[in-house]
């Protein structure tokens, strides 16, 4: 479940666990196409590459990577649409 905070109350949740790369980004890139700006993004994913593949994605995008953590051996990322 998303950590609940004010700031990473999520809008929409990808479970993209289970998925290799580069699926789990190329399902937020199409989540994020569906939503409108400033909304959040909880991705799910147990692909140790989407690590480097997310924080790229947004520095490229201009999308915000509010927060990543690693829980459970699973990788867990809140992106802010821009």
């Amino acid at each position: 479940m998303p950590v609940e905070t004010p700031d990473l109350t999520p809008d929409q949740i990808l479970d993209a666990r289970g998925m290799s790369c580069p699926l789990p980004l190329l399902k937020a890139k199409q989540a994020l196409n569906t939503m409108g700006s400033g909304e959040v993004l909880h991705v799910l994913a147990t692909d140790a590459g989407s690590q480097r593949d997310f924080q790229r994605f947004c520095e490229l995008s201009g999308h915000v990577l509010l927060e990543a953590d690693c829980l459970d051996l699973e990788f867990h990322y809140w992106l802010r649409k821009k």
